[in-house]
């Protein structure tokens, strides 16, 4: 009878890096299509209404409209409300590279609600320096970080604000992204239903793979172009 083969522990530990590495791609890939894809849906949907010239109670109705198509399509994740996050995203940040990859949709759609520049500019990037996830954004901004280190004299006083600030820190995981109800929308799974790891993996593979397809389409179509001028 065989013994039991132990299995050495540093090959455990090297194949655990290796799947947390690749986890950690994988919803840094789906996170920035997300946003991609949102945000070139904001630009469409400003485009349509420049060249429209559309009034603003039309352009409500357009959007109510446009959700309502969509939702049937895609799933909830098209709500008017979020499409309208969505048009404000492009609006914001009109230059694409200036979204933060280490940001999420629903980081996005909190820092979006904020109309002054320099406070909105202050949260979004001291949540990428720390890592603040959705709930520990929403603290700050609740307990006026910004506001309080504008009133702070002195650099002490201003370090000692940022230091409480800090405390009940949540660093946002992997797999917390890839749950982030906006993801779920995304990758069309049902919230409410219970979910497999593999059948979640499954979903992040086939995005990634539409993602890789519809990149070859445009380079084909590029080629396609500049072989016909």
């Amino acid at each position: 009878m065989l013994s039991e083969v132990i299995v050495p522990d540093d090959l455990v530990k090297e194949i655990r890096n290796i799947m947390s590495a690749a986890r950690q791609n994988v919803a840094r890939q789906v996170n920035n299509e997300q946003l991609l894809a949102y945000w070139n849906i904001g630009r469409v949907i400003v485009e349509h209404e420049q060249n429209h010239n559309e009034r603003a109670d039309y352009g409500k109705e357009t959007l109510k409209q446009l959700s309502r198509t969509l939702t049937k399509e895609f799933g909830k994740g098209f709500s008017r409300s979020n499409l309208q996050n969505m048009r404000s995203l492009y609006l914001t940040y009109p230059k694409y590279q200036t979204l933060s990859g280490k940001l999420s949709w629903s980081h996005y759609c909190e820092l979006l609600v904020i109309s002054d520049t320099d406070r909105r500019s202050f949260y979004e990037k001291e949540c990428e320096r720390s890592g603040w996830s959705v709930r520990e954004m929403k603290r700050q901004i609740s307990t006026s970080l910004f506001e309080r280190l504008l009133l702070s004299e002195g650099k002490a006083n201003k370090q000692k604000v940022l230091e409480l600030a800090t405390k009940g820190q949540e660093l946002v995981a992997p797999e917390d992204i890839v749950k982030d109800p906006y993801v779920f929308e995304f990758l069309g799974i049902p919230e409410n239903k219970p979910v497999l790891e593999s059948d979640l993996e499954k979903a992040l593979v086939r995005q990634i793979e539409d993602f890789m397809l519809e990149l070859k389409r445009i380079h084909v179509c590029r080629h396609t172009a500049e072989s016909n001028a």
